[in-house]
This record gives C-alpha cells, structure tokens and sequence, in this order.
C-alpha cells in the first residue's frame, strides 16, 4: 500500500504549529498504541500496529524543522533512507513515550496512570527550560552555493549572566525549593469517581515549573539570569543548497531562563543547569547571477551569435561556475539549439539527492534588421540557391519541433 501524505496521517495542515503537530500525535498514539488493543482480535492488534508505525513515522518527520523542510520540498524522497522510530524491540511503555515527549502531565490522564497496563508514577519530571529560537537570513551567490561556504552572522541574544552564572541569584543560597510543589515544578489533584481514582498534573503557579524559588534576585539581571549580548556567529553553509531553504543551527539560539536553577542544590556544589538554548534558523537568500540561471542542480544560458557565425561554424566562450569554457558550433547551427555541458552545474545538498547537474546552452541567431544595398544585393544573389532552400535534417526537426512546443 502507498505510503500517506503524512499531514493526512497526523489530520492537520502543512501551516500547523509544532505544538499542534505534537497534540495530533498524541492523540493518535492514544488511540492506537497496541498496549491498548492487547484484548482485541488479531486483525484488531494489527490495524493498531499498522497504525501506531504510520503515527510515529508521520511525527518524526514533521516535528523535525529539517526533515519537515526536506519533506515538504521533496516529499518521501526528501526523508527516505533517513532513522526514524526503531520498533525492532517492542512499541516502548505508552505511557513513558508520552511523557517524555510532552513533559508529564496530560490532564485527565494521571500520567496515563488511570489506564491499566500503562504504568504508574510519571508527571514528577522537573520542566525543561529551552531558549527562543532567532531567525536570519543569508544571501548567497551562485559561486558560493556551488562550493559550500561559511558566512558570519551578528545577531543579539540572550546569554547567562556573568555574574549569577544563569541562575538568578547571586548566590546558590538564596535559590530555595518550591514549598508548593516540593521541587518537582508540578502540582497533583487527585480525582475520585465512578470509573475509578485519575491524578492529573499541572505546572506549579508559584515557581512556574521550575521547582526553585529565587529568595534574592541578582542585581544585574533582576533575577532573570539572561543578558542580552550582541555576538557574531560562524555558520558552514552546505553546497547545493537553494533559496528558501532553512538551515538549523542547534544550540545557536538564545539561552533559557534560569537555566541554572533547576538542579540539585548539594551542599559545595553549584546549581546544574536544566535548560536548553534554542536554535539558530538560518534562511537561504540565493543572489541573482549576472549570466546564468537555476532550476534545481541544472543551470541555463543563452548566447547570441550572428547568422554569418551560425552558417559558418564558430567558437564561443560559455561562462561557468568554475570559469569559462570554450564551445564549438558547427556550420548550421540552428537558433534554438541547445549545447549540454555535463556536470558544470551544482551539486544536491546534502540529504536531497546525489551528483551533479548540467549546464545547458541555447543558441539565439541574430538577424539583422537592415543592410546596405551592396549587402542586399549579394543576399539577393543567392536566394535561388539550393543551399538557402530548407530542407530539414533530423537535428533541424528536433530543434524546430521543441521550438514550435513553445507555443
């Protein structure tokens, strides 16, 4: 059976957020893991597998930005052959696949603990903090796109304060455990009804799921342990890649709040950090090329020559990437001729595709538009020639054909 589109699979748009992609996930993981079908038929069991796989395949990709950019340029081709879930020892604990993908907690649920078969516990992870992401771009020339390249970017972020470290206080004693929710940065409520006792998981209000209240905030940063800083950023720029295209830098992004507060506070060590930096999106601006023009790998361009030169034959000079390259036309060349320099095009970026493309030459004759009287009478003279009557090779069809396609 054909593969789904896998916005169909997850039912939600190409536009769809990453949070919106990730509840869509959970739902149907809900719904389909096989732990919960263990009592059904075996055709039932295997729908649910059948089904869960489809899920799982459909969110890897598309909660991944660079498998989902390759994904949305490329379809299946852009993303096959790349890792994707690994069933080979088991579907894993539902209920450890959802927390760890979403934190804990998914109201109503306990965790998943109200459900038998799922495991217990769960909802008492620490949150993890993660930075914003910054978008830039950078513009590219044809010539760098072909090579690969590295730019520098200067960007502000957000970057742990020198003088609390990250953490917010100047000192590791003035960071306390929540005394709301013991430091776990989740509140329990506990709900008993008819069809039996749920526990549901909520961020704690008062440490905003931290697990650390900060007593004394540092002075230089008021407590946030950010600062903004203006740095400039080296990025390696893959050849072969196309404008529009996004490239992500992890790491690259601004730091996280707090991101010193949430370890353990052990006496004569300092507080382990429990946040991320967020990612560095770098979008591709592809420079327009003075002679050459693209479409995908290949690259085009046309020379004039002059209808003296297509009778007679000639050499012509075709500018390419890696320099200049001579060509030559034999007598007859006809307008519309197309000459293919193999290879002389860009390479596939890394991931999409394999080799190199083509540069493609179209020859245009020129026709003069006036001529001297003596240049008109010489025409003139050999119009009755058999040489200057039509008379169409295969080449010639060819090329008038493809022409005549054009309209």
């Amino acid at each position: 059976m054909a593969k789904r589109d896998y916005y169909e699979v997850l039912g939600v748009g190409k536009n769809a957020s990453a949070d919106e992609i990730k509840a869509a996930y959970r739902q149907l993981a809900l719904k389909w893991h096989p732990d919960r079908w263990v009592n059904g038929s075996d055709a039932e069991k295997k729908t649910a597998e059948d089904n869960f796989k489809e899920a799982a395949e459909a969110y890897d990709v598309l909660s991944d930005p660079d498998k989902k950019a390759k994904y949305d340029q490329f379809g299946f081709a852009g993303v096959d052959g790349q890792a994707g879930p690994d069933f080979s020892h088991g579907f894993g604990n539902l209920n450890d696949i959802l927390n760890d993908l979403f934190g804990g907690g998914f109201g109503g649920f306990g965790g998943f603990s109200g459900f038998g078969g799922f495991g217990g516990g769960g909802g008492h992870s620490q949150r993890v903090f993660r930075g914003r992401d910054i978008r830039t771009r950078v513009k590219l020339t044809l010539e760098e796109i072909a090579t690969g390249c590295e730019k520098e970017v200067t960007l502000e972020r957000n970057r742990p304060c020198p003088d609390c470290g990250g953490k917010g206080a100047k000192s590791d004693s003035d960071i306390k455990t929540c005394p709301q929710c013991g430091g776990t940065g989740q509140v329990q409520q506990v709900t008993n009804s008819i069809f039996g006792r749920s526990i549901t998981y909520s961020t704690c209000p008062r440490c905003g799921g931290e697990g650390k209240i900060v007593s004394n905030p540092c002075r230089r940063c008021g407590g946030t342990g950010l600062e903004r800083k203006r740095e400039t950023v080296r990025i390696k720029i893959p050849a072969g890649v196309e404008d529009g295209m996004q490239i992500t830098v992890r790491g690259e992004g601004h730091a996280a709040q707090h991101n010193g507060v949430n370890g353990d506070l052990l006496e004569g060590h300092a507080a382990q950090h429990n946040g991320v930096n967020g990612d560095l999106l770098v979008l591709i601006e592809q420079q327009p090329h003075a002679n050459l023009k693209r479409d995908g790998q290949n690259l085009f361009y046309s020379q004039i020559i002059s209808v003296t030169d297509a009778m007679l034959g000639t050499e012509i000079s075709v500018p390419a990437l890696d320099g200049n390259y001579t060509v030559k036309l034999e007598p007859g060349t006809q307008s519309g001729t197309v000459v293919k320099l193999r290879g002389k095009g860009l390479p596939a970026v890394s991931g999409y595709g394999s080799g190199r493309g083509d540069l493609y030459v179209k020859i245009l004759v020129w026709i003069p538009h006036k001529l001297s009287r003596s240049e008109k009478d010489a025409i003139e003279a050999m119009k009755g020639s058999s040489s200057f009557t039509p008379s169409l090779t295969r080449e010639d069809r060819t090329v008038f054909d493809k022409e005549k396609n054009i309209f």
